[in-house]
């Protein structure tokens, strides 16, 4: 049974999150706060596997929250559920690494992405994906960071592209004619070039770099 926490400010939305997870089987929400202080504490006390949370609260908003967080539990599993799409609120969410990024409007989408999240993938809105190409434009507009620097290959080149646009290591396999293994073996070569965690961070320092 995988917990949850749940942090939201709005009581009316904790509760129905609430029962929407746990009708979810294997899942179960262990704990519940209405702001990010509130998240901090409770997580240090619980241990969740998944924290579920907003970002636009009082005494402490999400990201602030979530940066804290991760400072003490490095491997932490952070989704930001919100009912902003703000660029910067993306950016900033995914520099620190959290594990996703959804709208509340796409709640029927919740328990999907809590199982995605679990198997370790990224899990993003429809709109916000739907950002990600003009996020990434303007990105390369700016570029300055020289890969070859970190001897970045350019099949591997390929590969961080593909993950920043929110392929799955199957389709990045499909798309450059390669096994699954093979990619997974690219990211984590990639990973340990550009120092990054997970593919999270390899995405923002695409978008960023």
């Amino acid at each position: 049974m995988k917990k949850i926490l749940l942090i939201d400010d709005d009581e009316l939305i904790t509760m129905s999150l609430e029962m929407i997870i746990n009708a979810e089987e294997g899942f179960e929400v262990i704990g519940k706060g209405n702001s990010g202080r509130e998240g901090v504490k409770l997580f240090d006390e619980l241990n969740p596997d998944l924290l579920l949370m907003d970002i636009r609260m009082a005494d402490m908003n999400g990201l602030e929250a979530a940066e804290e967080i991760l400072s003490k539990h490095k491997d932490a599993i952070i989704l930001f559920l919100t009912t902003f799409s703000d660029d910067e609120y993306i950016v900033k969410a995914l520099k620190l690494g959290v594990r996703g990024y959804l709208l509340k409007q796409d709640y029927k989408s919740l328990p999907a992405a809590l199982h995605a999240a679990m198997d370790g993938q990224s899990v993003f809105g429809g709109a916000i994906v739907d950002k990600l190409p003009a996020l990434m434009s303007t990105a390369e507009e700016d570029s300055g960071f020289d890969y070859e620097s970190k001897d970045i290959s350019e099949k591997e080149y390929e590969v961080i592209q593909l993950v920043a646009e929110g392929f799955s290591n199957k389709e990045i396999a499909q798309k450059l004619f390669l096994s699954e293994g093979t990619v997974r073996n690219y990211l984590s070569t990639i990973l340990e070039k550009l120092e990054l965690r997970d593919r999270t961070q390899l995405a923002i320092f695409y978008l960023k770099n």
